[in-house]
C-alpha cells in the first residue's frame, strides 16, 4: 500500500494559437499561445490590432486584468492530469464548475485493492497520528478485498463478467475512506482557472486542496506568466503554502 504526502500535476494540453491572416496584430515581446490568444480576443473588441500604444503581450494583459476584462481569457484552456489528491479533496474541487470539464477515476470499473491513500497535511509530522492514521486506511482496503471476494462469489451467477465486477466493487468500495487517492482530468479556461485558485489558495481553504492550488499555481505561472502572475505565493501562519491575487474577481 501507498502513502502520498503531496499533489502531482502534469500539463496535458495547452492553447494552439493560430492567427488570422487578415487580421494580424503589432505584436511586442515574448508570449505564449495561451497570452496571445487572450490579447487577439481583446484587440479585436476594439479593432486595435495595429497596437498603437506599442504595448506588449505582457503589459496588454495586465491592463485587461486592471480594467476586469475577463471575458477574453476565457477563449485559452488549460488541462491538467492531477493526482495525488484524495476522494475527499476531489469532491471539493469538482464543484467548481463554471468553465470547468472533468474527467475522474471511476470506483465502480477500477480494482481499489491496491490503491495508495493520501494523508492530509495536518496529520504529517506527528509520529503518532500518521501511525495511527495509517492503520486506519491500511484496515480499510483489507476490508474492501475481503469485500469484493465475496461479492464475487454472491454473484457468480451473473454470466457478464464485467457487470459482475462491477456489482462487486461498487458495493465494497463504501468501506474505503475518503483518503483514497483520486486521478482526475481537469480541463478550464483562464478565467475558470483564476477564480479557483483565488478561492482555494487563501488561508480559510481546506489545507489539502490549498496545497494542490499551490502546485497549480507555480504550474501556469511557468506556463503563461501573463495571465497568472499576479498571484503570490507566501508562508501561511500555520506553515504551511497560501496565495493571493492582486487583481480580484476577473
Amino acid at each position: 500500500m501507498e502513502i502520498l504526502r503531496e499533489p502531482r500535476v502534469t500539463l496535458i494540453a495547452r492553447p494552439q494559437f493560430l492567427e488570422p491572416g487578415h487580421l494580424p496584430v503589432s505584436w511586442k515581446g515574448e508570449a505564449t499561445d495561451g497570452e496571445r490568444l487572450a490579447e487577439f480576443a481583446g484587440r479585436l473588441c476594439y479593432m486595435s490590432q495595429r497596437n498603437p500604444a506599442g504595448r506588449t503581450t505582457a503589459d496588454y494583459l495586465r491592463n485587461i486584468l486592471q480594467q476586469g476584462h475577463g471575458s477574453v481569457f476565457e477563449h485559452s484552456q488549460y488541462v491538467v492530469l492531477i493526482e495525488g489528491i484524495s476522494r475527499s479533496c476531489s469532491h471539493e474541487l469538482v464543484r467548481h464548475r463554471a468553465g470547468w470539464g472533468w474527467s475522474q477515476l471511476s470506483q465502480r470499473y477500477v480494482d481499489e485493492s491496491h490503491a495508495a491513500f493520501v494523508m492530509p497535511p495536518a496529520i504529517i509530522g506527528d509520529a503518532q497520528l500518521e501511525a495511527e492514521w495509517t492503520a486506519q486506511v491500511t484496515a480499510a482496503q483489507a476490508a474492501y478485498v475481503k469485500a469484493v471476494e465475496r461479492l464475487m462469489a454472491r454473484y457468480a451467477g451473473v454470466a457478464d463478467a464485467v457487470h459482475r465486477r462491477k456489482m462487486a466493487r461498487e458495493a465494497a468500495r463504501s468501506v474505503l475512506p475518503n483518503a483514497t487517492e483520486v486521478k482526475i482530468v481537469a480541463s478550464a479556461n483562464v478565467r475558470a482557472w483564476r477564480t479557483m485558485l483565488e478561492l482555494r489558495l487563501g488561508e480559510g481553504a481546506e489545507l489539502e486542496i490549498r496545497r494542490m492550488a499551490v502546485v497549480c499555481l507555480r504550474l501556469l505561472q511557468r506556463e503563461a506568466p501573463a495571465l497568472f502572475g499576479d498571484f503570490t505565493i507566501y508562508p501561511a501562519a500555520d506553515g504551511s503554502e497560501a496565495g493571493k491575487v492582486e487583481y480580484h474577481k476577473v
